[in-house]
Order: C-alpha cells, then structure tokens, then sequence
C-alpha cells in the first residue's frame, strides 16, 4: 500500500451539485420561486474565470510597468454562469426570449432585482468555498 493511498482520486469526497431559488419573479405552477440548478466549480475553472476577466493597467508614473486589476462584477457574473446547470444558459431561445446574447447579460435580465442577484452571488460563493472573510483569518490567527 503506497504512502499515499489516503490522498488517491478514488478517496476523494465529491461535491454534489445543490439548488437555490435566485428570484421570487420566476414562479413554477404553484406559485413557487422556481430553483436553478448549481454545481461546484473546480479550482482550474474558477481560475480559467479570474484569468477572463483580468487585465493588466499601467502603473501610473512608470513606462512599461503594468499591474493586474480583476474586473468584479465581470468575475462574478462569469462565476455564476459557470455554476449554472439549470436552466441552460447558452439556450438561444432562452437568451432570445430575453433579448440577449450572452449568458452573463440573461442571468442580469433574469434576476434583474439587485438584491437577489448580490444574495444569488454570496450562495454561489459561498457554495465554492468562499466564505471565510479576511477578517475572520485574522481573528483566528490571533488566537
């Protein structure tokens, strides 16, 4: 038995996929917010994501010296896109009925409550591990 036979794929616990009703303008026919259907992001996709939406900008003051900025709400939008199973994002009828072209535009129209959207991110996020604030690493550190 190798040293190593703990950290082997077949032992890894696998996410399983979740729900989460994002708006209360979309109803099924009992008048229920209808749930979308999200999975786990792996950390290549989550960083193929990052890496999307992240441009180089001159430092001011210094030719030739460039630093990266991430354009959030980009991020985020791509984020969640990614998550979605269902319903299918990339559905021409889907976007047409909305009057869009991408993905990232027909979640804005879908859940066009900025409310539900911000709560829609922070399940997301905090569904793929990102719900440990600076803040609380630092309290813990302290301790």
């Amino acid at each position: 038995m190798s040293k190593f036979s703990r950290f082997m794929k077949q032992n890894k616990i696998k996410k399983e996929n979740t729900t989460f009703a994002p708006t209360k303008s979309l109803l099924d026919e009992n008048g229920e917010p209808i749930k979308f259907v999200i999975k786990p992001l792996t950390t290549k996709e989550n960083e193929d994501i990052r890496e999307a939406c992240t441009v180089d900008i001159p430092v001011t003051g210094k030719p030739n010296m460039f630093r990266p900025k991430l354009n959030t709400s980009k991020y985020l939008a791509k984020m969640l896109c990614s998550c979605i199973i269902e319903p299918d994002l990339f559905d021409k009828e889907l976007q047409d009925s909305y009057g869009v072209m991408t993905p990232e535009d027909l979640i804005r129209e879908m859940i066009d409550d900025p409310g539900e959207y911000q709560d829609f991110v922070v399940f997301v996020q905090n569904f793929n591990g990102f719900n440990v604030t600076l803040e609380d690493k630092v309290s813990e550190a302290k301790n």
